[in-house]
């Protein structure tokens, strides 16, 4: 059996904590056979530094256009894609989710592919910028393009 709705079923820019039982309850369907869920979550420690949290701010309006033309490009190669895509904004503590990309299918391969192009080009393309907060009480904006190992 396969789902009724596939595609882009919801692409935002939170405020609040990302729900991550509701938006993997928007992309369970009955013809789903796998679920990729990637959370991005804010770590205590980045390019040997302390971390003691995270902020993130965004032009909203071209934020969230950006993410559906990347959902929607992910969604036109892949057939019976289901996809939820949330980015968080305002200052995260450590643990705390900063995006969450829940890709649905009928097979694993094209659900783990799904997840993985959309943080990949929500990384390039979206207009969100980060700020980590050290424990010595500085602050760096940090480049999301930046490779890191």
């Amino acid at each position: 059996m396969t789902s009724p709705e596939s595609g882009v079923l919801h692409v935002a820019i939170v405020s609040a904590p990302i729900d991550v039982p509701a938006l993997l309850s928007r992309a369970q369907a009955p013809g789903v056979g796998a679920v990729s869920l990637f959370l991005g979550t804010v770590r205590d420690l980045n390019d040997g530094r302390p971390v003691s949290g995270m902020e993130y701010e965004a032009y909203a309006p071209m934020a969230v256009s950006e993410l559906r033309a990347i959902a929607e490009e992910t969604c036109g190669r892949i057939p019976g894609l289901r996809l939820v895509v949330e980015h968080r904004v305002g200052t995260l503590a450590i643990g705390e989710a900063s995006v969450a990309i829940i890709a649905a299918h009928a097979h694993r391969a094209q659900a783990m592919d799904a997840a993985r192009d959309v943080i990949e080009s929500l990384k390039l393309r979206v207009p969100i910028w980060k700020r980590e907060h050290y424990l010595s009480g500085d602050r760096e904006w940090i480049d999301p393009t930046k490779v890191r190992a």
